[in-house]
């Protein structure tokens, strides 16, 4: 396996399995560690769980990879009428977690549906809660995701130069309804300012149509060529499997591990 990467599993994967059973799943899988979820498994502000979880999942001999947050900004847009959670909640529980990392959501709507104010008060607040996290020795990753200002390869770009923080980063994943060959430049432009990578292979009409990761051997053989010109240490995280099943991802963290041991490239 590449000494440059780490795997692991995204749990809001498998939302309705407790996360003593996503634990037990990582384990016998033999991945790494773990991206929990603030929506269900560790929620946002709830500091007794997330040390709890925290424990459970060294006791695994697991590491947390990450904390996936869903905080998008709402306190920054002007006439928002949506309330997610507080910033300083989600990172109080990152630190309770020992996670290394917070993904966040760049707003709620695509970068061309959002005006210039709009994503230079984004890019102010990241600066802002960058610094905050780095006070404390964890990481701002932005969620690449459409219905987001990081929807694009273009806009991802423009918003961390915007940010200009040296704590501020991008996670990277296959992007929806677009090209190999736009994901491969995307991937190569964004390589330096890009964190951990969500791992999945989506048929072309995109979500929710997950095919089995082994049918994206050709397509993530470009991408792990594209990573291994970093000397980055990263997470590959699975994100989502075939018909959302265990032994779909039992089947992909076997694929994940071949990919990373040099078979089947």
């Amino acid at each position: 396996m590449s000494a440059k990467f780490k795997t692991g599993l995204v749990s809001i994967s498998f939302r309705p399995l407790s996360t003593n059973e996503i634990v037990q799943l990582v384990a016998d899988a033999g991945l790494e560690g773990i991206e929990w979820g603030g929506d269900v498994h560790v929620p946002h502000g709830d500091l007794e769980v997330a040390r709890a979880t925290r424990e459970l999942t060294r006791d695994a001999g697991l590491e947390v990879a990450a904390y996936g947050s869903y905080y998008r900004f709402d306190d920054c847009i002007e006439d928002s009428d949506e309330t997610g959670p507080n910033f300083d909640a989600v990172l109080d529980t990152a630190e309770a977690l020992g996670a290394p990392s917070i993904r966040v959501w760049a707003g709620r709507k695509n970068a061309s549906e959002c005006s210039d104010l709009e994503i230079g008060r984004i890019a102010d607040r990241t600066r802002e809660i960058a610094e905050q996290a780095a006070r404390r020795g964890i990481r701002i990753d932005y969620e690449f995701h459409d219905n987001t200002a990081t929807h694009t390869n273009e806009s991802t770009v423009d918003l961390l130069d915007r940010v200009d923080h040296p704590n501020a980063w991008t996670l990277w994943q296959t992007a929806l309804q677009v090209g190999h060959a736009y994901r491969s430049r995307g991937l190569e432009t964004l390589l330096d300012r890009i964190s951990n990578i969500h791992c999945n292979y989506f048929g072309e009409n995109g979500w929710p149509d997950q095919f089995a990761l082994s049918e994206g051997t050709e397509e993530w053989a470009d991408y792990l060529k594209i990573l291994n010109r970093s000397d980055r240490s990263r997470w590959i995280l699975i994100e989502h499997v075939k018909n959302n099943a265990v032994e779909s991802f039992r089947d992909d963290a076997a694929t994940l591990r071949r990919w990373l041991a040099g078979g089947d490239r």
